[in-house]
């Protein structure tokens, strides 16, 4: 029976997953890599250290499996979008450090185009606010700030690609991403589906370092491994692919994925649906052949991976697993608020300058207030984005729910309680791979069409809210004072200060 081999490459770790024809996991591996923090604000990548990362555990997974080669019909891809990459083409050697999409480097230079008046030019484009998250402003850095690579670039020597495209070419050869890994370098117009020459005009970006752009479910090229060729055909930036993966075909469906950050996307059908809350529109994943999908976003920078940092940093706990049970052993946070804002807010707030904070500390506060804030913290976010997104999109009575975090009964309930509505968790909780998976058999014939998809997407559990509406405003007013103290933080104060 044919496998699916899906290569799931994050923010800290790469996976591989091989699939069967009814979604089932045989085979799993993951394999975490190194986080740069050179300067504050900034966040970095080795590419080499991803593509290894991740070529490692594509070559475990087999291994482990046992599958024949002979077997396995197609390899999907989903990434960690926005992360920016710059190689040479000729030796396929890094030019310079990825930048990663949490990094905040380019700031000032985002302000920039704000105050040239260029922010709705963008938005109209691309369907995204400026912001430093987007790869357009990481591929400008390099090529002003690291030596040669701009010449290397408009001689047609340097390459630029999203991590997608990075992997792709290591393994195929092609430099080619699909639409909704170009509509998130806001370069890329998403109505005319094209590079926009006027954007690479005020970026300053030569047009031929870009690849050539695909639908999500196409056939991308072919990767040669124990000396057969099998095809890459599927590809789909992670979100993108988590929708797919929950098989929100339809407009108004929505799932929220809960990862190193938290990323809420509704589907809105063959129509781009034009924000005023906050949110951003981008292309959803399709197949060749059909009508291009599109999608309303919103963005939580910092999920999962506030757990990490009282697991890493402040070692409040060993186990990022611990986090629940420790929640648990307090009614409540004892009027503790931590806003997550390590690398800024984004929606619906967009403040680069934005920074963390915790607030409502007493000489009472133990470990348990502070665990039980952060686990609360990642709601809370999540609730202003399923807030936004229904003032754009209309009503959402159920959210789906996938990612590392979403295991968190803990978390998942205040999610369902602080956002008054259902919250459904899946049996296969790994829907960003399984939504390459499934693009890429779809494309080879695995499975005929997306109806046969959805016999795969099986209910785990449901999360009612039980909260009183009076509990959950009060809460939500607790939540919206502490993040008025954490905007605009961190920018530079210019007044003169003589005291």
């Amino acid at each position: 029976m044919p496998k699916i081999l899906a290569l799931d490459q994050g923010t800290t770790s790469s996976r591989a997953i091989l699939f069967d024809e009814t979604g089932t996991i045989l085979a799993m591996r993951q394999r975490e890599f190194t986080q740069h923090y050179p300067k504050e604000g900034w966040v970095e990548h080795d590419a080499m250290e991803i593509w290894s990362s991740q070529y490692g555990v594509l070559s475990e997974v087999i291994a482990a499996s046992g599958v024949d080669m002979e077997d396995i019909a197609a390899i999907g891809i989903t990434n960690q979008r926005e992360t920016t990459i710059v190689w040479d083409k000729e030796t396929g050697r890094p030019l310079a450090p990825a930048i990663v999409w949490q990094c905040r480097r380019t700031a000032e230079a985002v302000d920039g185009l704000k105050q040239a008046g260029l922010s709705e030019k963008i938005r109209a484009k691309t369907g995204l606010l400026p912001d430093a998250y987007f790869s357009a402003t990481k591929l400008a850095w390099i090529l002003d700030n690291v030596p040669g690579v701009r010449t290397m670039a408009e001689e047609g020597r340097a390459l630029f690609g999203t991590v997608d495209t990075w992997l792709l070419w290591k393994l195929t050869g092609e430099h080619k991403t699909d639409r909704t890994n170009a509509s998130r370098t806001m370069l890329y117009n998403i109505h005319t589906l094209s590079w926009d020459e006027k954007l690479l005009e005020i970026f300053r970006i030569p047009r031929c370092m870009l690849p050539q752009v695909e639908p999500s479910g196409t056939i991308f090229g072919y990767a040669n491994l124990s000396g057969r060729e099998i095809p890459v055909a599927g590809i789909a930036g992670d979100q993108q692919a988590a929708l797919f993966g929950q098989t929100c075909f339809a407009a108004g469906e929505a799932k929220n994925t809960y990862g190193t950050g938290c990323f809420l996307l509704m589907h809105t059908g063959n129509t781009p649906v034009e924000s005023t809350n906050g949110l951003i529109t981008t292309i959803a994943a399709g197949l060749a052949g059909e009508e291009v999908p599109y999608a309303l976003e919103g963005s939580v920078f910092c999920g999962g991976s506030v757990i990490q940092w009282l697991r890493d940093e402040l070692r409040l706990f060993s186990d990022s697993r611990d986090a629940e049970y420790l929640a648990t052993k307090v009614d409540n946070t004892g009027g503790v608020y931590l806003v997550p804002a390590f690398t800024g807010l984004g929606s619906p707030w967009w403040d680069m300058y934005a920074r963390g904070t915790l607030v409502g500390i007493t000489r009472g506060t133990k470990r348990e207030h502070i665990i039980r804030a952060a686990e609360e913290a990642i709601a809370y976010q999540c609730a202003d984005l399923v807030k936004a997104m229904e003032q754009d999109g209309g009503t959402m009575r159920s959210l789906r729910v996938d990612g590392g975090a979403c295991r968190d009964n803990f978390l998942m309930q205040f999610q369902a309680d602080i956002c008054g509505m259902q919250i459904i968790r899946p049996v296969n909780r790994e829907s960003t791979a399984l939504g390459a998976a499934y693009l890429a058999g779809l494309t080879t014939g695995v499975w005929k069409n997306k109806e046969e998809l959805l016999q795969h997407a099986i209910c785990d559990r449901q999360f009612l809210p039980r909260m009183e509406e009076t509990d959950r405003r009060k809460l939500l007013r607790g939540w919206h004072k502490a993040v008025e103290r954490a905007l605009d933080w961190a920018r530079e104060d210019t007044e003169d200060d003589n005291v």
